[in-house]
């Protein structure tokens, strides 16, 4: 009996050794180090932009709100004027809901048009690709609006984030994998391709037929006036009451959002630190050397003007397109500080930078952590044979 079983038995084994195993899904967390994940770190980053979220609303309605009041316009125009007459909330500088909900009328659609061509472009590539959604897509369309005029054209939106999702990001692979920031792909988009709708001259108040500089590009004409002109103490800059892109004005937030990333570690303190260290000591450079020649203006003022801050925190610190070495980041960070300076100086036609000298970082990291690698082989190689 027993040999009759063996007998039926092998041939059964036979066939199973020949037929391929099939794969089985590991279930359960294997190999989690601690807690923090890319889920984690995209609530992180999403806490962190808080306060530029409700400085884009604020801030957005407080400056049309005070350039109604000076050019005497009783009611905006088209819809948002419609909503605002029914909601009853006015148009009053020195009241907080009619700043913040003027300033809604505008970020909304701007962030609803974006959303849904991202998700559509993203959703396009997961089908392709077979897999799912990225987790971090949420924080890209966050940083992308907030880096846009209030008044761009929605289309225009659409495509410069189009651009930025296709190009900059899922031809490479997708999240994780991209050379460039993405959202700094699709701007860069829209400033060379629309430069009409997106300089600094224009288009940062939401008024008809109003159009004031913002103090940088005074800065850039070289007019040593220009803060005196506009008659802005720095305190009011660094808070970020002053014209600009929707979430970028605040140097305040963006320190708040700071402090967020760096306690839960979802970004480098060393790139942040350079890029600070690199733009002041490029800034008393100039200066010193130069004089009004070179703009005049003080590092501080470089800090809080433009985009600078917000760019040193959320953009310039992408684990993905940042150097990835503790020395390599310092350098990073160095470099693009002084190229802030560097653009903001030589060129009058882009007095911001910050877009630019974040997109030549992204360029030099991988350059900058092999050479960063290398010389530590070889300090490591002399120290052995010694």
């Amino acid at each position: 009996m027993i040999r009759a079983f063996r007998f039926l038995a092998d041939p059964l084994k036979a066939r199973l050794a020949a037929s391929p195993p099939v794969p089985v899904a590991t279930q359960g967390s294997v190999h989690v180090r601690d807690a923090f994940s890319l889920a984690a770190a995209v609530r992180w980053q999403v806490l962190a932009l808080a306060p530029c979220l409700f400085m884009a609303f604020y801030n957005t309605g407080l400056q049309a709100n005070l350039t109604m009041e000076r050019l005497k316009i009783a009611a905006a125009a088209g819809w948002r004027g419609g909503m605002i007459d029914a909601l009853g909330t006015g148009y009053d500088p020195l009241g907080f809901w009619s700043a913040v909900i003027h300033g809604g009328l505008y970020f909304i659609p701007l962030f609803v048009v974006v959303a849904l061509s991202a998700l559509f472009w993203e959703q396009v590539f997961a089908k392709m690709r077979n897999r799912t959604l990225s987790e971090g897509l949420l924080v890209l369309i966050l940083l992308f609006v907030l880096l846009l005029p209030p008044s761009i054209p929605l289309w225009q939106a659409a495509l410069g984030i189009s651009f930025g999702i296709v190009i900059g990001r899922e031809i490479f692979g997708g999240a994780g994998k991209y050379v460039l920031h993405p959202v700094l792909v699709g701007l860069a988009f829209l400033y060379v391709t629309y430069p009409a709708e997106m300089v600094i001259e224009s288009n940062w108040v939401m008024v008809d037929a109003f159009s004031k500089p913002t103090y940088l590009s005074l800065a850039a004409q070289q007019r040593p006036e220009a803060l005196a002109w506009v008659a802005t103490p720095w305190e009011l800059s660094f808070l970020g009451l002053v014209p600009g892109a929707l979430g970028t004005t605040s140097t305040l937030a963006c320190f708040l959002g700071a402090a967020v990333l760096l306690y839960a570690g979802a970004a480098s303190g060393r790139v942040m630190a350079g890029m600070a260290l690199g733009m002041t000591a490029t800034a008393v450079l100039f200066n010193t050397l130069g004089g009004d020649a070179y703009s005049g203006m003080a590092f501080y003022w470089h800090l809080t003007l433009g985009s600078f801050a917000f760019g040193a925190v959320f953009l310039a610190t992408d684990q993905t397109t940042a150097a990835m070495t503790d020395r390599g980041r310092w350098i990073y960070g160095l470099l693009i500080g002084f190229l802030v300076v560097l653009i903001r100086v030589a060129n009058m036609h882009h007095p911001d930078g910050v877009m630019f000298a974040i997109l030549l970082g992204n360029i030099f990291a991988p350059l900058i952590d092999y050479l960063v690698v290398r010389a530590n082989i070889r300090r490591r190689v002399k120290r052995h044979a010694a």
